[in-house]
């Protein structure tokens, strides 16, 4: 009990000096409609993406984890300038699970395309503070890459992150700084959805607790 409490508190000091207000997740995706509705809604630039969608989702217009997984690495295996070890089947369910608005298990075409459009502006920001082209960012580089994505991050935060998502070297591939910017924008987009009066704290019970951590 005294390890957990000891943990926990190491934690809450981490994130303590954090202010929410800095951080700039995107608009969450617009609720799920009928797909009647829906198409008969969209600009010409968006049935040009549903129809991509289609050929990628599949006749249930839904992409599971490993359907998205297919998807991400075969794009990135066109751009040799990204170092990547390969999406696995496990960031990709954590990515469709932080992003499953309506927890069907996949990921919808509002819901995808909401990745899609983050997964290339952060592609743009990972290219551009790669400064010496080594196809990764190093621990040097990242801070400014994560604020540019509209994360800035103090330098607990930071380590913490520099743990999980990079390696021995401080090194953070594509595939990691992905994951942990969707991981990143979605906890911050939940954050401020409960925080009703927008004062930089939430409540939570544990049901609310396991059900934001659990299925993430």
């Amino acid at each position: 009990m005294f390890m957990a409490k000891a943990f926990i508190k190491g934690i809450i000091n981490v994130v303590s000096d954090i202010d929410p207000s800095q951080f700039c997740p995107a608009d969450p995706p617009p609720p799920r409609r009928p797909l009647n509705f829906a198409e008969s809604h969209e600009s010409d630039e968006e049935k040009q993406f549903r129809r991509v969608f289609h050929q990628l989702a599949g006749d249930d217009m839904e992409v599971s984890p490993k359907e998205l997984m297919n998807i991400l690495n075969k794009i990135v295996s066109k751009h040799g300038s990204l170092t990547t070890d390969g999406f696995s089947i496990e960031s990709c369910r954590s990515m469709v699970a932080v992003m499953d608005s309506d927890s069907t298990g996949k990921l919808g075409f509002h819901e995808f395309k909401y990745l899609w459009n983050n997964i290339k502006r952060w592609q743009g920001i990972y290219m551009s503070h790669d400064a010496d082209r080594s196809g990764v960012i190093c621990d040097r580089e990242l801070p400014k890459a994560f604020k540019a994505a509209g994360f800035p991050l103090n330098d607990q935060l930071f380590k913490l992150i520099i743990r999980r998502y990079s390696d021995e070297h401080g090194n953070m591939d594509f595939d990691n700084f992905i994951g942990c910017l969707v991981r990143l924008d979605a906890m911050c987009r939940a954050f401020k959805t409960l925080d009703k009066d927008n004062n930089g704290t939430i409540d939570l019970d544990i049901k609310e607790w396991l059900q934001l951590t659990m299925y993430s």
